[in-house]
């Protein structure tokens, strides 16, 4: 017996109403298919549709899993599809990917627009290449210098000031070392209320056969500046000390009118007593078993060890007198002090600035240390 859809009302009227959306969306399909591009978009939206549906079907508890594959095909899709058409196939986008990939832009943007390729526009500008060569190779040539002792050798070499915390970023940046590589005392106070005071002291040091030999050295206590050194092998006693005293003042033209020391008994000899007197000297003493209340000698002997005798081995007295007049001129004319704003005792008015494109470097105590200097 045939059946007739008549038989069956209801699954009529919803074929037949089925059919009239489908019908329309025919017409719509052949008319973007006869437009420019139509095929592409169609092909396009038919994936993007495909890949929506494998989406849905994934196991999900409350949305859709999106991976990164499937956020990257739908992105490459939608470049495909009408502006008008990409609300209706679009899948909906976290707003943490939105500002991630906005992020991610910006980052780009001023990548692009501040990279050392393309002219550098208007603004604060870093060291020259020429300042950092310089820093870096101040460094190499004297391992065991501070930012600031740098900071300070570059502005007395080149008339360029530059901060401490510049040299840093630049050693921290380019600089690889190799392997194995309270408030002021009362004697402080003397110096800078007395017309002039000098300030002396001993200490020990072994030659390379393991001879002891003693070291008096003197200096000023206002400008810092190294008088001159005394050298003796074995034991120091009066006359010794007069002698030592006198080979380390000589050539001065004039004399201080103050002398401190310690409380060393060598000071107690009758010999030093009488050589003071004829010297016309006042002697100073420092608090007793108090180091700090003689500060700037003892720095200097400190500064001596660490910087010079530790690196160096001597043979005889005179051996050690000539490293030690070579350190004096380092000391005085070449080396930075912080005590001094960065200039040295005896800095030269005449000295000409160095050029950091064209400069030399100039050797001190045995090469040990290099400054640089005017070419």
């Amino acid at each position: 017996m045939p059946i007739f859809p008549w038989d069956f009302p209801s699954c009529y009227d919803s074929a037949m109403s089925n059919l009239v959306p489908l019908f329309v969306h025919f017409l719509a399909t052949l008319a973007r298919l006869l437009g420019p591009r139509g095929v592409r978009s169609i092909v396009a939206e038919s994936l993007i549709l495909k890949h929506q549906l494998l989406i849905v079907a994934r196991s999900r508890q409350r949305s859709p899993n999106l991976c990164t594959s499937d956020r990257i095909l739908a992105g490459l899709m939608a470049l495909l599809v009408r502006p008008t058409r990409l609300l209706r196939s679009a899948i909906v986008l976290k707003p943490s990917t939105l500002l991630g990939f906005h992020k991610a832009l910006s980052k780009q943007k001023y990548r692009v627009l501040f990279s050392p390729n393309r002219r550098r526009k208007p603004g604060p500008k870093g060291p020259s290449a020429e300042l950092i060569r310089a820093v870096v190779e101040m460094k190499q040539r004297n391992s065991n210098w501070g930012c600031p002792r740098i900071a300070q050798q570059i502005a007395l070499a080149f008339r360029i000031q530059i901060d401490k915390d510049v040299v840093r970023r630049i050693l921290a940046q380019r600089y690889r070392p190799g392997q194995d590589s309270g408030g002021s005392s009362w004697l402080t106070f003397l110096g800078h209320m007395k017309d002039s005071l000098w300030s002396m002291d001993l200490f020990r040091c072994e030659s390379a056969t393991l001879r002891s030999h003693w070291v008096l050295v003197v200096m000023d206590q206002f400008t810092r500046r190294i008088i001159g050194f005394g050298v003796h092998a074995g034991t120091v006693d009066g006359a010794a000390l007069c002698r030592m005293f006198n080979r380390a003042i000589r050539g001065q033209r004039w004399m201080p009118k103050y002398l401190s020391s310690d409380n060393d008994p060598l000071y107690r000899f009758h010999q030093w007593q009488a050589n003071l007197r004829i010297l016309e000297l006042t002697q100073i003493k420092s608090v007793p078993h108090v180091p700090l209340s003689h500060p700037f000698v003892e720095r200097l002997i400190g500064t001596l060890r660490r910087e010079y005798l530790d690196h160096l081995l001597f043979w005889t007295t005179s051996d050690l007198e000539k490293k030690l007049l070579d350190f004096r001129t380092y000391f005085n004319n070449h080396r930075t002090h912080n005590s001094l704003e960065g200039q040295t005792p005896d800095t030269p008015t005449s000295r000409p600035p160095a050029n950091l494109r064209s400069f030399r470097w100039q050797p001190h105590c045995r090469a040990l240390y290099q400054t640089p200097m005017a070419a």
